[in-house]
């Protein structure tokens, strides 16, 4: 790389620090369905029994995991695209000015979706992907989703 080349690459602070076409190479891999999260609880509830519906599109927000009968949803979320507060949620340092905006749309619409499947009385339950390290905290934490009963009887 010349210095000619090198000086007019230069880069300043909140700027992207990768070429516009390694960024569209990486968006292009981002998914929507089928994530590494997702698999992991998927596998994970089939491996406990659980038989369940992918992706229903008559429902609000796509849950990525539906239980039709029970009227239960699973949302499995990235940190860093639907905005949790863990290590992985964190904002990017360039560019705030496009992903800030975003990504509080994410969340919006996130809370919006989960509002209206409640309305229709859906329980809704959000895993996160920072939670998908600990398959035994997991397995308990869904097991307990799926199988509370909302009319118990006291005998």
């Amino acid at each position: 790389m010349s210095l000619t080349e090198r000086t007019t690459d230069i880069r300043s602070p909140g700027m992207d620090t990768r070429t516009p076409e390694q960024r569209r190479r990486i968006m292009q891999a981002v998914k929507s369905k089928d994530t590494k999260p997702e698999m992991i609880v998927r596998r994970l509830l089939h491996r406990m029994g659980y038989r369940y519906r992918l992706h229903r599109k008559d429902l609000p927000g796509k849950p990525d995991i539906a239980f039709v009968s029970r009227r239960k949803a699973i949302f499995v979320h990235g940190c860093f695209w639907h905005g949790h507060g863990c290590s992985k949620g964190r904002l990017p340092k360039s560019r705030l000015d496009y992903w800030k905006p975003k990504l509080d749309e994410n969340m919006r619409r996130d809370r919006m979706k989960q509002e209206q499947l409640r309305s229709l009385g859906w329980k809704v339950l959000v895993v996160w992907q920072c939670e998908t390290g600990d398959i035994d905290a997991l397995a308990a934490r869904l097991q307990y989703f799926v199988d509370e009963s909302e009319n118990s009887i006291d005998i």
